[in-house]
């Protein structure tokens, strides 16, 4: 028996079928999932904003992160290494994506300096930062829903998940396994800490990568499930 050449049709036969197990695994998964929830609907839009770019950046018909980084964003630097870094550099190339930074007016040179910061030589293109009267700041963060309060500078290290119908979507439950089983009361997840890698990394980047899938299915026809609203669990969570 030639076991070289066994040998070889095995080693053959195991590059052939592993990726074609792998998809039918993720096959079902990519199928059904449940879809990102939306835990808070007309988020106002950014029309009172001026950006930093030559055209008007809206939160229409985009998948956004949104985030306030008030008057002093370098203090922020943290924050937004961590936002580019752990999502920014992961979805910049899916489409419609986009980062949005809300400021105050009067911040635009500091904010070269945070860009120069967080660069790297790395295309930003998709990172937008927009500047506004501390009013309309105010106006447009109390339209999201937030554990969590602006600073008296206008900013906060929570950014925000909203979909192209400017709703927010997060989580209505987001208890773990472990609290499920012991029956803890269902809180939810409505804006993710960048101070908290692991926050960013295993939770938030799931959930983009849910709502993605959710719009790529949406443009082929596949996708046939609802979103869970807050006011469906009104009665379980009081927040709702």
């Amino acid at each position: 028996m030639d076991y070289k050449k066994v040998s070889r049709y095995v080693v053959l036969g195991i590059l052939f079928f592993l990726p074609v197990t792998f998809l039918l695994f993720l096959y079902p998964a990519t199928h059904n999932y449940t879809p990102l929830d939306i835990v808070n609907g007309s988020v106002l839009d950014l029309q009172p904003f001026t950006s930093d770019s030559k055209e008007q950046v809206l939160l229409k018909d985009h998948i956004t992160v949104l985030g306030f980084f008030g008057q002093n964003p370098l203090d922020k630097t943290i924050t937004a290494s961590n936002l580019k870094e752990l999502v920014y550099d992961k979805f910049k190339g899916f489409k419609r994506f986009q980062i949005v930074i809300v400021m105050p007016k009067g911040t635009e040179d500091t904010v070269e300096k945070l860009k120069a910061e967080i660069n790297s030589y790395e295309d930003l293109r998709f990172w937008h930062f927009v500047y506004g009267e501390p009013d309309n700041i105010k106006k447009t963060f109390f339209t999201l829903k937030s554990q969590t309060n602006l600073s008296e500078n206008l900013g906060t290290d929570h950014v925000f998940i909203i979909d192209k119908d400017l709703n927010q979507r997060g989580r209505l439950d987001d208890r773990t396994d472990h609290e499920l089983e012991k029956n803890k009361p269902v809180y939810d997840l409505e804006s993710y800490n960048c101070i908290e890698v692991a926050e960013i990394k295993n939770k938030m980047s799931e959930d983009m990568r849910i709502l993605f899938t959710e719009y790529r299915q949406k443009r082929k026809g596949e996708f046939n499930s609802d979103t869970r609203r807050a006011s469906d669990l009104k009665e379980t969570n009081p927040k709702g």
